[in-house]
């Protein structure tokens, strides 16, 4: 059921079977999700994904699964969905105003079922577990990760156990994540050191890893950037802007982005823009003064990026030389 896919390290490019749990490679790099390019360009995808698009039925009624070849090629009885995505670009004239631009289209990923994009990594991540045959999964989180993973292991009939940060959370997400019965552990220190600590204890006590150091999740959440093309009919921006935390959405919308372009299914790559609060702003010091990523204790209101050493900081730069983006910072304010 894993034919047509790999994992590989981003570092030195070992390569692993995509059936057994791993996160990093034995050299300590992330790794990527591969896909057998070649033979999926021998399909028809966009006439593919352009026929799932509007279905009832499942999987294809998801605005992740409907994308399935280029994300993971489940069979239909292993994928734990809600449905997610389907989430809608919104013009908006007054901010097109204010930022000076003739056309802007906002989406919308608080409508997915928990509210987040993280319903889009979090498909792929679990089904992932279910196909691998783990029966406890964790996280560590300030809000969004903690709610969306609780409640796709409560569908698969998972145990979920969410490590959360002291002070600075997001508590209407921490209820979300406690109504579908995750087990929630608070720890002393930040996202980080929560990071930390889940990390070695999945690979301690034989529980599976869903925050975005799973290679999986980030196939999930390419379908942000699929289905922004599929509503544009495949017409190719000039800009993809998103927020930079733990840098994961950013690294997944420009790896989506090469395999759409390597395929010939967009002529062009658009540009895009990373955003980084002053105070939790690694990526931008880096990209910016080209120095050695080096973390920093992260200090902003923006709960969901307070996080100072993003774990996909390496992937992220890469798909920034992918697309010629940039990193910018605001106050907060």
């Amino acid at each position: 059921m894993w034919d047509n896919s790999i994992l590989k390290c981003i570092d030195c490019g070992q390569e692993y079977d995509v059936g057994h749990v791993r996160y990093r490679c034995d050299c300590g790099g992330l790794l990527d999700v591969v896909h057998d390019l070649p033979m999926l360009g021998k399909r028809r995808l966009r006439d593919t994904f352009d026929a799932r698009w509007g279905s009832r039925e499942t999987p294809d009624n998801s605005g992740v699964w409907r994308y399935r070849e280029l994300i993971v090629d489940a069979p239909v009885e292993c994928i734990v969905s809600k449905p997610e995505g389907n989430t809608n670009l919104y013009p908006s004239a007054q901010i097109e105003t204010y930022a000076g631009v003739q056309r802007m289209m906002l989406k919308h990923e608080g409508e997915n079922p928990t509210a987040s994009f993280k319903d889009r990594g979090m498909t792929c991540g679990v089904t992932a577990a279910h196909m691998l045959g783990c029966k406890t999964v964790a996280c560590a989180s300030t809000g969004n990760t903690s709610a969306s993973l609780a409640a796709y292991a409560a569908i698969a009939g998972m145990q979920c156990l969410v490590f959360i940060p002291e002070g600075k959370i997001a508590y209407g997400k921490l209820s979300q994540a406690l109504a579908y019965g995750a087990r929630t552990i608070q720890i002393e220190g930040d996202f980080d050191t929560a990071m930390e600590l889940v990390q070695k204890v999945c690979n301690e006590f034989n529980v599976y890893l869903l925050n975005s150091i799973n290679p999986f999740r980030i196939e999930g959440q390419k379908a942000i950037l699929f289905e922004i093309l599929q509503q544009l009919d495949w017409e190719v921006p000039d800009w993809i802007v998103l927020p930079g935390g733990n840098l994961g959405n950013n690294t997944a919308v420009s790896k989506g982005l090469r395999e759409l372009h390597q395929l010939g299914i967009i002529s062009r790559m658009p540009r895009m823009a990373v955003i980084q609060a002053e105070g939790a702003n690694p990526l931008y010091r880096t990209w910016k003064d080209h120095t050695t990523f080096a973390p920093m204790h992260a200090d902003t209101i923006a709960t969901a990026i307070k996080i100072g050493n993003p774990v996909s900081w390496k992937k992220s730069l890469r798909g920034l030389e992918w697309t010629d983006g940039v990193v910018e910072q605001v106050s907060e304010q």
